[in-house]
């Protein structure tokens, strides 16, 4: 009886833990890793944690009751995303870094990459079909792209107004070097 009752407990206690996951993530992306070997799985896993994205293989029906709650959950039932195999990886600071990690992957790592499916994505409350996760999610710019990006926007105009403010000095100078080349 008690084995049962701390099964229970414990089902309770993961299925709150992946709806915090769910709760703070800013993407997630849905994995079917059926083929890979223990050695593929931790490269990818390694890959993961480097660029700060969270995998966790989860069986599908703890999913459905950590997502039971959500808007979501129906059109993962719909597209069959939550059957077979299911590993999630969370994004939290950067809502791109795990579809473009899996997308780097699938690349470069020739039959690993050909056995790790994309399922879906989700990203603000909306679900990504695997394409839409490869094509859009994955070629989104990064935090650290838009952060560039940013500076450079911001930097122009005051690059250009010390420009302008350099011109005359500098058309002066040109003047007086064309008047000492042509002599007195």
């Amino acid at each position: 009886m008690t084995r049962a009752i701390a099964t229970r407990e414990g089902k309770s206690a993961l299925i709150g833990e992946v709806s915090g996951k769910f709760d703070k993530m800013s993407s997630a992306v849905f994995l079917d890793y059926k083929g890979m070997t223990v050695e593929q799985a931790t490269t990818l896993r390694a890959s993961f944690r480097k660029a700060g994205v969270e995998y966790k293989v989860v069986k599908n029906t703890l999913v459905k009751q950590a997502l039971k709650e959500t808007s979501f959950l129906e059109s993962l039932n719909k597209s069959k995303t939550l059957t077979g195999m299911t590993g999630i990886a969370w994004s939290y600071e950067d809502p791109s870094a795990a579809a473009k990690i899996v997308k780097s992957f699938k690349k470069d790592q020739g039959d690993a990459g050909d056995k790790l499916k994309i399922k879906a994505g989700l990203i603000d409350g909306t679900v990504l079909d695997a394409k839409a996760v490869e094509e859009q999610l994955a070629t989104m710019p990064g935090k650290s792209e838009l952060r560039a990006k940013l500076l450079a926007t911001l930097q122009a105009p005051l690059q250009q107004f010390v420009a302008l403010l350099n011109a005359p000095a500098q058309n002066f100078v040109y003047a007086l070097a064309a008047k000492e080349q042509k002599g007195p």
